[in-house]
């Protein structure tokens, strides 16, 4: 009988707990105007970006890229400045309003899978599938980096 309590209420508490863990607040595997995260384990076209500053000028090498609607992509990141930088893909829309956030709390983490800080020297990667065609954004949003000219396109035909 006792055995029969105790899996009765950790079952209850697995039950009762279950939706707290599916969304803790994020919609991470929400499909958005941009496409969803991908699968790390399916096949992924590989696409290099490099984040970097220099003269005053901040940068994404490339700041053009264009995708097949479908397609998935791995974004492999390297930051090779001496400050640290993101990459927040999303609508250009999206961005600027995310931007205003960050100038009110610069130190703001992100836990998204659109969107990834590096430190100086680092390496990171954003697995993404494009499901729509259009014109979108990603920018580094660190107050004062996209002004300073670190913001990019991506265009899904």
């Amino acid at each position: 009988m006792k055995i029969y309590l105790i899996a009765a209420a950790l079952l209850s508490a697995v039950v009762s707990t279950a939706p707290a863990f599916a969304d803790a607040g994020h919609a991470h595997g929400e499909e958005r105007a941009y496409g969803e995260p991908g699968n790390p384990k399916q096949p992924s076209r590989v696409i290099q970006v490099v984040m970097s500053e220099a003269d005053g000028k901040m940068q994404f090498i490339p700041n053009k890229i264009e995708i097949k609607t479908g397609e998935q992509v791995r974004f492999v990141l390297r930051n090779n400045g001496d400050l640290d930088h993101e990459i927040v893909l999303a609508t250009l829309q999206d961005n600027l309003k995310h931007a205003e956030e960050m100038r009110k709390n610069p130190d703001m983490e992100h836990d998204d899978p659109n969107a990834k800080r590096l430190m100086p020297k680092k390496t990171g990667e954003i697995v993404w599938k494009f499901t729509k065609a259009g014109t979108f954004d990603f920018s580094c949003l660190i107050p004062g980096h996209r002004e300073a000219g670190m913001f990019g396109t991506i265009i899904v035909k």
